[in-house]
């Protein structure tokens, strides 16, 4: 388009310049996001959006209209731009629920920005020339006299009817589809924003009589035996859990060059109980949902953080299983306890108590807050004085330094990796876990030293993925090619590693296949140290014992209704019959292994879980 052109359309038809410049902006989200990229049908599903903002401002606005196209400008902008940082940073289409995360994302900001390639920024370029000519004297009085004329009120009245129409169009049929991004991609972005503001309904809850561990298990196809295996072989020894921050199970028995990069880590998988096909389930709260996944044996809330909607339940837990036993419970990160109101979380888990940024300080910090190195000395001393308590403990240890975006300083960086490395978020994950595992490394020796080590069951698992497929660019995709032997997909981003080691001499090294997932822990904890769960609701199974089969339901990193069984991740498109079947081996067998009714079964599952958080009273009431 001309420059004269354009100045033309814009003192004649500013309602066309400004959908034109909007469909180009849609073109660069469709480009980032959807598989298939933009297409002529891109244009039928975004631009009827925009031209009912336009219209409405053309109808009711006599004055000030450029202003009035500038912020409808900017805010659609905007919401484009959401949508890109947000898919690039979760794999999902962000929505008007995300705003209240407003609070950590600024806290991630450097995680933000590390993903967002410089042409992304294009998208404000109407925006930044249009203020610019506006402090041109001249410049503004012209257009803002161009703006003041009326268009004809038939053609916005036809216009707008038109454009509602084929809104409607886009809207109502796509409605039932599972997949989020199926949906946005089907209806059109900005279709998608505002069907999510008007169509939230509440949910279904099952009624609480209802809700019995018979009734998950059955659902589950699972039977408690008997007479468990490894019953109560750790009873009265302490509880650590180890939660690492981004660690992924590729890293297991990974070298680069002859460079072992988890050699800490390869060891204790080689000395205790390992299970490779274990896999996070955690949503938009990332961290702090691994925290209430493995606490409490539930599943994630459908929207939000769990810390942000179920923190004021009293919630049944790990901690207050372990209470009522005699224990000591506490629970050590180095950030401020406020960070996704974790403060509230520990409250209805049942902590004794938390120790934070306050307790660890500011030396050796490294993104949020103190280094692994500072975590895990000071940590090592203040389990020290609980063991030499009366009572055992249970202490939850999470990691934070090889947080993404891996950007660790150069004193912490012991890799040589070869130069296709550099520059690149796939190096730079690779030395925040080398040094993860590193300070992992020490920690043991101290708890062993302290003679903490052979009087605690300890469990190392990850938190989350830590190289999102969607936030790696066409080199980075290469070099996780390169580290798996074939293509990166799903099953892989969401894989992390399981250790369970020092439970008892009766439990002999072993590589379990079978699958688990971080809803998993609770029940195969408590039966380790012989701690019934007749009269606690779990959704998660003792992995010792249920090894035939599990399901495991995913939601946010997944579209809603993907889930795991015993054979394949299942991801959900408009529903059951368009999915998409990816084979835990990766070995490219695209036959599909799982069924409709495993479909239904993980949604009842989630349903279940829902219904049951919804049911219990808040323990601010009570306090």
């Amino acid at each position: 388009m001309s420059t004269i052109t354009a100045k033309r359309l814009l003192s004649t038809r500013p309602i066309l310049f400004f959908s034109l410049i909007m469909l180009l902006k849609s073109y660069l989200a469709w480009t980032v996001i959807f598989e298939g990229g933009p297409s002529w049908t891109t244009m039928l599903k975004e631009i009827p959006f925009v031209l009912i903002v336009y219209c409405l401002i053309e109808w009711f606005a006599s004055k000030r209209k450029f202003l009035y196209y500038t912020i409808a400008n900017l805010l659609m902008t905007s919401i484009l731009f959401a949508v890109i940082m947000y898919y690039k940073y979760y794999g999902v289409i962000v929505t008007y629920a995300a705003l209240e995360q407003v609070n950590q994302v600024t806290a991630v900001k450097n995680s933000v920005f590390s993903l967002m390639d410089p042409y992304y920024l294009f998208i404000y370029t109407d925006v930044l020339i249009m203020l610019v000519l506006l402090f041109m004297k001249k410049k503004a009085l012209e257009w803002k006299k161009s703006f003041s004329r009326k268009e004809n009120t038939r053609f916005v009245v036809a216009v707008l009817a038109v454009s509602f129409a084929i809104c409607l169009f886009n809207i109502l049929p796509n409605r039932a589809s599972m997949n989020e991004i199926v949906k946005a991609e089907q209806m059109g972005i900005l279709n998608y924003e505002a069907y999510t503001i008007f169509s939230d309904k509440d949910i279904d809850f099952v009624d609480q009589s209802e809700i019995t561990q018979k009734k998950i298990n059955e659902v589950k196809n699972i039977e408690q035996p008997a007479a468990p295996q490894f019953q109560g072989i750790a009873k009265g020894k302490n509880l650590i859990i180890l939660q690492m921050e981004s660690m992924q199970n590729f890293l297991v028995d990974l070298k680069i060059e002859d460079q072992e990069i988890m050699p800490n880590l390869n060891k204790l998988v080689k000395e205790n109980s390992y299970f490779k096909h274990f896999y996070q389930q955690v949503g938009q709260g990332n961290t702090s949902d691994a925290e209430f996944v493995v606490n409490t044996s539930m599943y994630i809330p459908p929207r939000g953080a769990a810390t942000q909607r179920y923190a004021d339940k009293e919630l049944p837990s790990l901690p207050k299983l372990l209470k009522s036993q005699g224990y000591d419970t506490a629970t050590f990160h180095t950030n401020v306890v406020e960070f996704w109101n974790r403060g509230e979380l520990y409250k209805a888990v049942g902590f004794d108590r938390y120790y934070d940024a306050e307790f660890f300080g500011t030396e050796d910090s490294v993104f949020f807050g103190a280094s692994d190195a500072v975590l895990y000395r000071k940590t090592a001393e203040e389990l020290q004085r609980m063991d030499e308590q009366q009572n055992p403990f249970y202490a939850q240890v999470i990691s934070m330094t090889a947080h993404h975006p891996y950007t660790i300083p150069d004193d912490k960086r012991y890799l040589d990796l070869p130069e296709r490395f550099d520059d690149t978020m796939v190096g730079d994950y690779l030395q925040a876990q080398h040094y993860a595992d590193q300070q992992l490394g020490i920690f043991i020796e101290d708890l062993k030293a302290r003679g903490i080590w052979d009087n605690s069951v300890v469990v190392l698992y990850g938190d989350h993925l830590g190289l999102p497929i969607y936030s790696l660019d066409r080199h980075e995709k290469d070099l996780m090619e390169e580290i798996y032997g074939r293509e990166y997909t799903y099953t892989d981003m969401i894989n992390i590693p399981l250790v369970v080691m020092n439970a008892g001499e009766e439990m002999t090294p072993a590589e379990y296949d079978h699958l688990g997932g971080q809803v998993d822990i609770l029940p195969t904890v408590a039966n380790l140290l012989g701690v019934s769960l007749d009269k606690q609701l779990h959704f998660g199974q003792d992995l010792f014992n249920n090894k035939a089969y599990n399901i495991l339901p995913q939601r946010y990193y997944l579209p809603s209704g993907s889930f795991l069984s015993s054979q394949e991740l299942f991801m959900s498109g408009s529903g059951f019959e368009d999915g998409k079947h990816y084979p835990l081996t990766g070995d490219g067998n695209s036959k599909q292994e799982v069924t409709e009714d495993e479909f239904n079964r993980a949604l009842e599952l989630l349903n279940l879980s829902d219904s049951y958080v919804n049911h219990l009273p808040s323990w601010k009431t009570e306090e």
